[in-house]
């Protein structure tokens, strides 16, 4: 039996991260830059990046967004991959969470995620490219007072997972589902809603190296789908 030497890992090359100013996007970031890559940050607030180039843009905001991905693509010379690290949640009961946050949730984590990939395609079709969306436990698993996350990325997951299909042997499509995370994420929560036990959270690091490995298989091998939670997460399987 003989293998096949040459085949290597390669670099994450050149990455547009969206939410990369704050949580899992920054932590995103900096993977990139240590694995050799050049990233590219989308945030509505980009005041905390300092090692990369970002663009101050709503993902909410299709228009916007699709502006700013042709913006990114142009400063760095075309893209290599796209992670969609944006997100956010409004908890509460459907009737206690009114209308205009319920659909920012999807608009942000669904919409967004859609409307940064599809103004990426182009980009990343030339260069066999990549795509990591991020999903959630919560997107395989519901739970009560969260209809809107819920929604949103049961919404992430099916849009991935169609993505691959629809792109196959064009672009590579990895579906990363993080469990809880150690990042501001929760801050604007009530007290209700927080996590009690801060302990079971996971260091967005760990996700943001998950996601690396996914960027750097070899032309022709695709991580599909990847689980990365604390070992006690409660909210998986």
């Amino acid at each position: 039996m003989t293998t096949d030497s040459t085949i290597t890992k390669q670099g994450p090359g050149r990455v547009l991260v969206t939410g990369g100013g704050s949580g899992l996007g920054a932590a995103v970031v900096e993977a990139v830059l240590e694995a050799g890559g050049t990233p590219v940050v989308l945030d509505r607030d980009t005041s905390r990046v300092t090692s990369a180039k970002a663009f101050q843009v709503d993902v909410a905001d299709t228009a916007a967004v699709t502006e700013a991905v042709q913006q990114a693509a142009e400063a760095l010379g075309g893209l290599d991959a796209v992670v969609t690290a944006a997100g956010l949640d409004r908890c509460g009961r459907l009737d206690d969470v009114s209308a205009d946050d319920w659909e920012l949730v999807i608009r942000v984590n669904l919409i967004g995620t859609a409307a940064t990939v599809r103004a990426a395609l182009p980009h990343l079709k030339q260069v066999h490219g990549r795509v990591v969306t991020v999903a959630s436990t919560l997107g395989h698993r519901a739970l009560p007072d969260a209809t809107a996350y819920c929604a949103s990325k049961f919404g992430v997951v099916g849009f991935s997972r169609s993505l691959a299909a629809e792109t196959r042997g064009e672009i590579g499509v990895t579906m990363v589902t993080p469990g809880g995370m150690k990042t501001r994420f929760f801050d604007d929560r009530t007290e209700q809603y927080k996590p009690q036990d801060d302990s079971r959270l996971n260091d967005p690091r760990n996700v943001a190296d998950a996601i690396v490995f996914a960027l750097s298989q070899p032309q022709g091998c695709e991580v599909r789908e990847l689980v990365m939670c604390h070992e006690e997460e409660d909210s998986w399987p």
